[in-house]
């Protein structure tokens, strides 16, 4: 979905790709978060400055239920308030001191992240089936072109291959680039999930080199 639309939601990961205990950077409308999963499994998304010195905290690591900060070692609960402050062991932090968060849910083996207040829930997407991330260094619309095909309001591309439906799920990155989500229709055949992703690199490539000779719009 567009990340550029306040009170939406945007695709930033998927499940598999964050496992227990781990945490990474993604890119919505309000800039760079760090998405982090606790030990109990629960998913979280902080901005990814620590307020103390203003070090992103997706360099920084999950312990239990709390995300610590790589430099100086201060904890955040999901919730963005602080837990403990290392180099005063002794101190209950006052709750002055937070980490902006922001509401995140995990449905149909994808991660959302709103950006403002949105009216309903991310959008389902029953029947299908992630297959991989990757991140495409081209706009929504040479992509467009790539695929021969429109991107959809929700920032869906629709590819068939022999009986398999491929859905891109497109959000839009920094500095020109798209994160695209792969979906498959659920098939019996693992092989089509092979031929799918050779499709999706096969479209990155000519995605990116369009881009370059800006032959596309």
């Amino acid at each position: 979905m567009h990340s550029d639309t306040t009170g939406s939601w945007t695709p930033v990961a998927l499940s598999a790709d964050l496992p227990v205990g781990t945490v990474m950077p993604v890119h919505t409308a309000a800039g760079s978060i760090a998405l982090w999963r606790s030990a109990s499994g629960h998913t979280a998304a902080t901005d990814d400055r620590c307020p103390h010195r203003g070090m992103r905290l997706s360099h920084g690591f999950v312990r239990g239920e709390a995300l610590s900060c790589i430099y100086h070692g201060w904890s955040y609960a999901q919730a963005g308030n602080c837990l403990r402050i290392p180099a005063h062991p002794g101190l209950v932090p006052p709750e002055t001191i937070r980490a902006a968060t922001h509401p995140v849910e995990e449905s149909d083996g994808i991660i959302w992240v709103a950006t403002g207040k949105p009216e309903a829930g991310p959008p389902r997407f029953e029947g299908l089936i992630p297959l991989r991330s990757l991140t495409v260094a081209a706009s929504f619309a040479t992509i467009e072109a790539a695929a021969a095909a429109e991107v959809s309001p929700e920032g869906l591309v629709e590819i068939t291959l022999g009986a398999a439906l491929i859905v891109l799920l497109l959000s839009a990155q920094d500095e020109g680039k798209t994160l695209i989500h792969v979906l498959l229709k659920a098939v019996s055949d693992p092989a089509a999930g092979i031929a799918a992703s050779r499709t999706v690199e096969s479209l990155r490539r000519k995605a990116e080199n369009l881009q370059k000779e800006g032959i596309a719009p």
